[in-house]
C-alpha cells in the first residue's frame, strides 16, 4: 500500500487536509487547476466568523506549507486518469507550463509595459489583467504566470527579450501513488447570464455577491471603494436580490446557505463606507445559524437598511443614468413594488465545481453535482464539493476527510 495521499483542489478545504495529513507524517500532494492556491477564499474581502481579510487565514495555510516538506503542490494542474484501488491508486496528472523561471523573479516592471490584456477572471470580468501577472499580492506561490495567447506581437518581442520568461514552454505529465484521495474541488459562482429577468451580464450596475467582494477588497479593481461599473461613481442606494437562481428548479434546486450572511457582511461594507447609503435587503428566508444571528441583529439595527420579504420579477435599466429599476412582491403587506436603485447586488448560488464536469474518479455525483459517494473506495470529501458550507465549516470538513484518508494508507 502507498502510504501518500493525494488532495485534488487547492482551496481552503484542500488545503487544510493537506496540511493535517502531512503533520501527522503523510506525504501529500495537491493538485490545483489555477495557476494560485487559495481558492475561492483568496477571492474575499473578508470572511466568517470573524470578518477577517483572506490573508490572515491563507498566509499561515501558505507558511504551513512551505515549512513542511511533506507537502508538495503543483498548480495549473488537472488530474487526467486514475488506476488501481484503494490503497493502491495511480494518478496521472498533467501540468500546464506557466512560462516563468521557476524560482522567484519579480517581473511587475515587465508585465507593466505589455499591451495584450484579457478580462480578469480573478475580478469576475470587473477589470482586465495583463498576459503576465499574479492574481493578488500575496499569492501563492509568488510567481508571475505568463499567457501567450493574450500578448501582442509587440509584447512577444519584450518577453522574448527578457530573462524570467520562457515561451517554449510544453506541458508535462507525472504520475503519482498514492493509497487515498481527498476531492476538495470547492464551487463556482452560479452562471448569472442564465437569470435574464435579473438583467444579470446586461445591466453594468447589477453585480453579483462574489464581484461586490472584490469591489470592496482593497486589492480589488476599486482599491476597496464600492463604485458603480456604469460611472464609477458611489453609490447612495443599493438593493440585495436573494436567492438569485437559488431554490428554483429552473436553476438550483437547494439553499447555497452562505448567501444571506454574505449580504448581510455585505451590507455592513456599504455602511461603514456610507452610514447615509439607503440599502434594501429582498429575501424570500434568512437563514443565519447559531452566532450570526448576531450578525444579522446588527444589521436589522442599522437606520440605513431595509427588509422586504417577497420575490424580485423583474430588474431594468435606464440607459441615460444607469440607474435600476426592481419590480418585486411585498409578501407581508401584499403589495407590487417599482423601487428605483443606483445598484443592485444578486446573491447568487454556490454550485460545485463538479457540476457538469467529468472527474476520472470512480464517485457519483447527484444531480447537481455533489459528490455523494466514495468513501468504501478510499476517496473522500471535503468543502464544497459535498455540500454547501462556510469557510470555517469547510475546514473543519477538510479536517475530517483528512483523518479518514490518514486511517485508509494505515490500513485500517
Amino acid at each position: 500500500m502507498s502510504n501518500s495521499i493525494l488532495v485534488v483542489g487547492g482551496g481552503f478545504s484542500g488545503l487544510t487536509a493537506a496540511i493535517e495529513a502531512a503533520e501527522l507524517g503523510y506525504d501529500v500532494y495537491i493538485i490545483e487547476k489555477t495557476p494560485f492556491l487559495g481558492g475561492r477564499v483568496a477571492q474575499l474581502n473578508k470572511y466568517f466568523p470573524k470578518l477577517c481579510p483572506p490573508s490572515c487565514g491563507l498566509e499561515i495555510q501558505f507558511q504551513r506549507i512551505r515549512n513542511n516538506p511533506r507537502i508538495k503542490f503543483f498548480t495549473q494542474a488537472e488530474l487526467v486518469s486514475v488506476s488501481g484501488n484503494k490503497g493502491q491508486y495511480k494518478a496521472k496528472v498533467c501540468i500546464q507550463p506557466r512560462h516563468t523561471v521557476p524560482h522567484s523573479v519579480e517581473l511587475g516592471l515587465l508585465a507593466d509595459t505589455l499591451e495584450g490584456e484579457v478580462p480578469s477572471e480573478f475580478e469576475f470580468g470587473l477589470t482586465k489583467r495583463k498576459a503576465l501577472y499574479r492574481s493578488m499580492p500575496f499569492a501563492f506561490p509568488g510567481r508571475y504566470v505568463l499567457e501567450p495567447e493574450a500578448l501582442s506581437t509587440k509584447d512577444k518581442i519584450r518577453i522574448a527579450n527578457a530573462a524570467g520568461c520562457l515561451l517554449d514552454e510544453a506541458p508535462r505529465e507525472l504520475e503519482l501513488d498514492v493509497g487515498a484521495i481527498v476531492i476538495a474541488t470547492g464551487w463556482k459562482p452560479y452562471d448569472v447570464t442564465k437569470l435574464a429577468n435579473l438583467g444579470a451580464g446586461a445591466i453594468k450596475n447589477c453585480v453579483t455577491n462574489m464581484q461586490l467582494e472584490r469591489l470592496a477588497s482593497p486589492f480589488g479593481p476599486t482599491q476597496g471603494v464600492v463604485k458603480r461599473p456604469f460611472d464609477g461613481r458611489a453609490p447612495r442606494s443599493v438593493a440585495f436580490v436573494q436567492c438569485a437562481g437559488s431554490r428554483d428548479q429552473n436553476h438550483l434546486n437547494f439553499c447555497s446557505y452562505i448567501c444571506c450572511m454574505a449580504s448581510l457582511k455585505q451590507a455592513l461594507y456599504l455602511s461603514e463606507q456610507d452610514p447615509g447609503m439607503q440599502i434594501t435587503i429582498f429575501y424570500i428566508d434568512l437563514r443565519t445559524p447559531g452566532r450570526y444571528m448576531n450578525v444579522l441583529d446588527k444589521v436589522k439595527a442599522a437606520p440605513n437598511v431595509r427588509f422586504i420579504k417577497g420575490k424580485v420579477a423583474d430588474i431594468t435599466e435606464d440607459g441615460a443614468t444607469g440607474n435600476v429599476t426592481l419590480t418585486a412582491e411585498d409578501a407581508v403587506r401584499g403589495e407590487k413594488l417599482t423601487l428605483t436603485y443606483d445598484m443592485v447586488v444578486l446573491a447568487t448560488g454556490m454550485q460545485p465545481t463538479l457540476a457538469g464536469a467529468h472527474l476520472p474518479l470512480p464517485v457519483s455525483v447527484d444531480e447537481d453535482g455533489f459528490v455523494v459517494s466514495g468513501e468504501e473506495a478510499g476517496i473522500f470529501v471535503a468543502g464544497c464539493a459535498r455540500m454547501p458550507l462556510d469557510v470555517m465549516r469547510s475546514a473543519q470538513s477538510g479536517t475530517s476527510a483528512a483523518m479518514k484518508a490518514v486511517q485508509t494508507v494505515k490500513g485500517r
